[in-house]
């Protein structure tokens, strides 16, 4: 059973970093054979859940969605099993729970929620003014 735990959320200045770590059990990154996908999404209140970026873990290779590139980097650690999302440049707009997600086989440039298995419980991210 993959099971996944986020941490990482708090309360952060406009322009300040923050970075989100996924603890994955359940399968192995070192398992390029039975690659996954994980995820992060966010959730603002009142909105649909947003696909921000994903990392596969056959090669590392990633992808963004339009509105973090270029300020959020997704990294996977192997000897960890765990995805980080280091966010920078943050805006009162990335205010949100963040969740990852996870999925067998290799589906990095899909950020749609159906596509996702496996879901952690969340973390709060506040980006004040």
């Amino acid at each position: 059973e993959v099971q996944l735990v986020e941490s990482g959320g708090g309360l952060v200045q406009v322009g300040g970093s923050l970075r989100l770590s996924c603890a994955a059990s359940g399968f192995s990154f070192d398992d390029k054979i039975d690659a996954h996908t994980i995820a992060w999404f966010r959730q603002a209140p009142g909105k649909e859940r947003e696909g921000v970026a994903s990392i596969t873990t056959a090669d590392g290779s990633t992808y963004y969605s339009d509105s973090v590139n270029g300020r959020f980097t997704i990294s996977a650690d192997t000897p960890r099993n765990t995805v980080y999302l280091q966010m920078s440049t943050l805006k009162s707009d990335d205010t949100a729970v963040y969740f990852c997600a996870e999925r067998r086989g290799i589906v990095v440039s899909t950020l749609w929620p159906s596509f996702y298995d496996s879901w952690g419980q969340g973390t709060q991210v506040t980006v004040s003014a």
